[in-house]
Formats: C-alpha cells, structure tokens, sequence
C-alpha cells in the first residue's frame, strides 16, 4: 500500500467457513475471489482491467452470436438510464 492521492488499497480477506479469498478494490470497488491468495488477487487483476475498459471491442460475429445486429449495435457514450 501506498500514500497520497495515487494511493491503491486492496482488502484480501477469508471469510470464516469458506474456503477461498476475498480481494476488493477500495477504490473502485471491485471485487474478485480465488481459492488462494493468488488466484483471488490475479482475479482481481483481470476484474480490474475490464473495469477499467481493458480489452477489444466484440467482433461483429461476436456480436451476431450474442443476439446483437452489428448494424445497430450503436453506442452514444451515456450511461443508460438504469445506471444514471
């Protein structure tokens, strides 16, 4: 962990009766879990990433598989209400 502004805190816990890790985010709130230590905070990691907008955008035979018409597969940049 860290000080000042650019300060990351990650809380790994093990909840009692349960077999695997807890790792969460403070900031974000992002959480993840593992079965070890390690694997909770590489979930973590990855969890982080697509929150942080890691990754590719779909392909449009991704997107045909999933149901969605690339064609009008449009995005404006808002937030859908629900989430506003």
């Amino acid at each position: 962990m860290s000080s000042g502004d650019d300060s990351e805190e990650i809380r790994l816990t093990r909840p009692e009766g349960q077999d695997g890790w807890t790792a969460v985010d403070i900031a974000t709130g992002v959480a993840s879990q593992g079965r070890t230590r390690e694997e909770a905070l590489e979930n973590l990691d990855e969890a982080l990433a697509g929150y942080h907008g890691a990754g590719e955008e779909p392909s449009d035979d991704e997107l045909r598989a999933l149901g969605v018409d690339p064609a009008e597969n449009e995005s404006s940049g808002d937030l859908p209400s629900v989430l506003q």
